[in-house]
């Protein structure tokens, strides 16, 4: 690792004294970073079950941890936010480690590669590019990605293994980037009306109702792209609205004798629209 008296330059300048605030107990954040990666390195060594891991076997519990600071976050439990960003930090730390052992990199690289990036694309702050707006910065990162990263093609480097839906989004940035895109939400939405249309019309029609679907399901996440909503994200706390409200329905039919999975769907949905109001 450099050494601490090592000079750096402008673009690589961090608040030292920030970087090595104390917590009440003292400790120093580079010392808890590197206790973490000690740590880390004894798990590898000591533990059976670390000893086996790959980094195949390792990120399905790397997207696990994804999602669930993205559940602390739309909780808003601090504490369980707290948690989960430190499950999710030791993936990072293990996958860096299983790159070390590989000769392919280490965390160290991982921290500069990040560092380079970001400095990088955000000209507007590191050098005398102008970005006012945070859509003019995404146009920035796109070109930079283009023309100093090497990246060819509108479609350059989309991990195929996202959810489907940021998959669509990403893919839709993309061709905004270069101006395929609609002016504003307004078009957006005649499309995801055209498209329920299409499906409509399609719905008896086994060989075309599913592409149909996914055109309606593509044209949804676009629209929310124009919107300015996250898609995946809303769509998770819809169905979090949805298990609350029939949760909640249940309790209702309960309170009045009723078995709410027994009665008949015009009764359900009583109940329901009763959760509904109570929300």
């Amino acid at each position: 690792m450099r050494d601490e008296g090592e000079h750096r330059d402008d673009s690589e300048a961090v608040d030292l004294g920030a970087s090595r605030c104390r917590d009440a107990e003292g400790v120093t954040l580079d010392r808890a970073l590197l206790d973490l990666q000690q740590l880390t390195e004894r798990l590898r060594h000591d533990c059976p079950w670390d000893r086996e891991q790959t980094a195949r076997t390792i990120v399905p519990h790397t997207v696990e941890e994804a999602y669930e600071v993205a559940d602390a976050v739309f909780a808003g439990d601090p504490a369980k936010l707290l948690d989960e960003l430190g499950d999710l930090l030791f993936q990072v730390y293990f996958l860096a480690l299983l790159l070390e052992e590989e000769g392919k990199g280490d965390l160290e690289a991982v921290a500069r590669s990040v560092h380079e990036k970001l400095v990088r694309r955000h000209p507007h702050v590191f050098g005398d590019a102008e970005a006012k707006t945070a859509g003019r910065v995404r146009e920035n990162w796109e070109r930079i990605k283009r023309d100093q990263e090497g990246r060819e093609g509108v479609f350059h480097d989309i991990p195929e293994a996202l959810p489907a839906l940021l998959y669509a989004r990403k893919a839709q940035r993309r061709a905004a980037a270069v101006g395929f895109d609609y002016p504003d939400a307004t078009g957006a939405l005649a499309d995801l009306d055209d498209e329920l249309v299409e499906l409509k019309a399609d719905v008896d029609d086994e060989a075309r109702r599913a592409e149909e679907l996914g055109d309606v399901l593509f044209a949804a996440v676009n629209a929310a792209r124009k919107l300015g909503v996250d898609p995946e994200l809303e769509l998770r706390q819809a169905t979090g609205r949805f298990v609350a409200r029939v949760e909640e329905a249940e309790r209702l039919a309960g309170s009045d004798g009723h078995e709410w999975a027994k009665l008949g769907l015009a009764e359900q949905d009583r109940y329901f629209d009763l959760a509904k109001e109570m929300q």
